[in-house]
């Protein structure tokens, strides 16, 4: 039987390292290095042709997923057509990639096109509600991230491979998110049995007057101390879907 694997190629290019301890039992290959962070950064990466074309082209999202040091464990790479990016904007399907430094992917997530999702009031429809898989590594489903529902405020809802529902995200009551609010902007998780918040968020921090205003590239940050592997894999994804969902659209609106 092959030796657990304890260091990660290219890890020292990217200057993150792993603390020794054993991966937990179940923890999908090369997710090793996720079990052992409580938070992680979603450093969307700036492009230079968005900037030039002023947002009017729309290319694939691109994140450093980062300790809080700034150190790279993994990237993502979105992957989506390009008609669909332009005349459809967050609206449109696509895969997210996920590997490690090496290339290696461990995780995609998947959401389909759907053309009249995204309604809050109707989203409990299988038609209108936005629906990502989550499989990790590829071929292996992990969970499903959905949106729910709502008469106002954003909310998703996590699920399990058997589409138990783990955690419901919800967004604070406001009808913008601008480049004005330099505050986080908080997601709070949400216990599906008691309704009671947990410590585990997400949350947007504000990137500074010129990336905000010049750039659709945000950072994200990801709280989730003490969660099965799974669970940060399933968070890591709901980030991307927030991105899309939430502050695409207003920073194509500022811009």
């Amino acid at each position: 039987m092959s030796s657990a694997v304890t260091s990660q190629p290219g890890q020292e290019k990217s200057g993150f390292s792993s603390s020794g301890a054993a991966p937990p039992m179940g923890c999908p290959p090369g997710l090793e290095y996720l079990a052992q962070m409580d938070e992680v950064y979603l450093n969307q990466k700036v492009d230079l042709l968005e900037i030039l074309t002023n947002t009017a082209l729309e290319v694939p999202n691109r994140y450093s997923v980062e300790n809080a040091s700034g150190q790279r464990a993994y990237f993502a790479q979105e992957e989506s057509e390009c008609c669909n990016r332009i005349c459809c904007g967050p609206n449109r399907g696509f895969q997210m990639h996920i590997t490690m430094n090496d290339g290696r992917e461990v995780i995609k997530c998947e959401r389909e096109f759907k053309c009249c999702a995204g309604c809050c009031w109707c989203a409990n429809g299988d038609h209108c509600g936005w629906e990502m898989t989550v499989e990790a590594p590829p071929g292996n489903l992990i969970g499903y991230i959905r949106q729910q529902g709502s008469k106002w405020k954003m909310n998703l809802a996590l699920y399990d491979a058997n589409r138990v529902k783990l955690y419901d995200i919800w967004s604070k009551c406001c009808p913008i998110f601008c480049v004005c609010c330099i505050d986080d902007i908080n997601f709070y998780v949400h216990d599906v049995k008691s309704g009671n918040r947990l410590s585990p968020r997400i949350y947007k921090k504000w990137a500074g007057w010129v990336r905000e205003c010049c750039t659709r590239a945000d950072l994200l940050v990801c709280e989730f101390p003490g969660m099965d592997v799974k669970e940060k894999a399933l968070f890591v994804c709901a980030c991307f879907m927030i991105d899309v969902m939430v502050f695409e659209p207003q920073k194509k609106n500022n811009n």
